[in-house]
């Protein structure tokens, strides 16, 4: 096997690290504002596959298949983000004898689509969020569901994520402008506006599972980890397992994520996305259909790592693991670290890394990240440059371990959202495990900004 990785950044770095330990060869591409990447740096052989902006590099099939082609490489890990969840560029690496290192296009395609994953569940028994059948037709439609199952309510688009073409909508005579406005936004990012509608679950914890397959629909769960701390509905801080769960809660989860990954022989490693109410109800959000960016957390708590995991599958070997040999220890915290301004409005901050250090030393300390000193950040891709993760017997080490790594941190030239981290970690509500999804949003930021 030739792995060529078709992404950049943190994510790149660590698939190569993985394929270093296991002898696999590997092919880098990048863009040209891309080139001096640390991920071009490790990987065996680089190939340049267009300019700076996606849509001309990291998005680009037909460059990425060419340069897995000239390279000789034999699969493609997609990593997460760009084209890890497209069914197009899964089916086209099949049609070129290369293998795909995530599952199948039909289950990318049948998980992607929100209203499918939601039939698909439905009838696999997995309890989904209440609301719309299918696809909205117009918003008269949306009408008449919001009335049934009550506002608030949220408008999402069928073909998305990212919060991109999401809506929430708290009375009825809102609902027609923002129906339009999420439609639109739908379209213009995914090229499809369809929408559906789902009652907004509240208070609530977003729960997800990792889970593994291979392919015939056996099934392995690795935990759960909590990811409610969200801004616009991009997680910011996750930990693992999630310890304000009941163990009865946590056992039905696992199960539930495990028959609703097994319902569709699914292949590699997965994510089902969950809410949980303050009754602790569960419903089904969706499945992410590739590795997650918070998956070092699942990795310190079991010890297994995911990414030789993928890799195993992908070369043909059966699991080599079974659900009573996964064993959970510890806990763990994930910090995202991106390059933006959140006094200003969180804006992203391209520019040259003059100063960097990055926290190290003691057990269960992990960064991952593609930066180094003297780099410079491009502009076109996210502000994502690190991910921070401590470990430690029980939540409150880890929390003590994370409060030393962030301030140990140092990174100079760029602006950062080390402080909001710094102070989030540290709040009364966080430290004593008192936080829905509302509360980043809602409670912190408005007092954080204000001070």
């Amino acid at each position: 096997m030739k792995v060529l990785i078709a992404n950049r950044g943190e994510i790149a770095v660590r698939i190569i690290r993985a394929c270093q330990e296991l002898a696999i060869p590997t092919v880098a591409v990048y863009s040209t504002c891309d080139r001096e990447s640390l991920h071009t740096q490790l990987a065996d052989e680089a190939v340049c596959i267009g300019n700076g902006p996606s849509s001309e590099s990291y998005l680009n099939i037909t460059a990425i298949l060419s340069a897995a082609m000239v390279t000789h490489a034999t699969a493609i890990h997609p990593g997460f983000g760009f084209l890890s969840e497209n069914t197009h560029f899964a089916k086209a690496c099949g049609e070129c004898g290369l293998t795909f290192i995530g599952p199948t296009p039909e289950t990318i395609q049948t998980m992607g689509d929100k209203i499918a994953a939601r039939t698909k569940m439905n009838s696999l028994k997995v309890p989904v969020i209440p609301g719309s059948a299918g696809m909205l037709q117009d918003y008269h439609e949306a009408e008449t569901v919001a009335k049934k199952v009550g506002y608030p309510v949220m408008l999402k688009a069928a073909a998305g994520g990212g919060g991109k073409g999401m809506r929430k909508v708290t009375c009825p005579e809102d609902l027609k402008a923002h129906f339009q406005a999420a439609e639109k936004e739908a379209q213009a990012a995914f090229g499809n506006g369809s929408l559906y509608l789902e009652k907004i679950i509240y208070p609530a914890k977003h729960i997800e599972v990792q889970v593994l397959g291979d392919g015939t629909g056996q099934v392995l769960h690795f935990g759960e980890r909590d990811c409610s701390l969200q801004r616009r509905h991009q997680k910011v801080l996750e930990e693992a397992p999630a310890s304000s769960l009941k163990q009865s809660t946590r056992e039905k989860i696992r199960q539930l994520a495990v028959q609703a990954a097994s319902g569709v022989n699914y292949l590699s490693c997965g994510t089902i996305e969950f809410l949980v109410d303050n009754h602790e109800n569960i419903y089904f959000m969706e499945m992410n259909t590739r590795i997650q960016v918070e998956h070092p957390i699942t990795e310190m708590i079991t010890g297994v790592d995911l990414v030789k995991q993928q890799l195993r599958l992908a070369q043909g070997q059966p699991l080599n693991l079974t659900q009573a040999a996964i064993t959970f220890s510890g806990h763990a915290i994930e910090c995202r670290i991106n390059a933006e301004n959140p006094r200003q409005n969180f804006m992203p901050n391209a520019g040259t890394i003059t100063e960097l250090f990055l926290p190290q030393g003691t057990l269960g300390l992990r960064v991952d990240s593609g930066i180094y000193q003297g780099y410079t950040l491009p502009s076109f891709y996210d502000s994502m440059i690190a991910k921070i993760i401590a470990y430690a017997p029980t939540r409150e080490e880890a929390i003590m371990k994370m409060q030393r790594a962030l301030n140990e941190l140092v990174v100079e030239g760029v602006h950062t959202n080390q402080e909001l981290h710094q102070d989030l970690i540290t709040d009364p509500s966080f430290v004593e495990n008192q936080y829905d999804t509302a509360f980043l949003e809602e409670n912190f930021l408005p007092n954080w900004l204000n001070n």
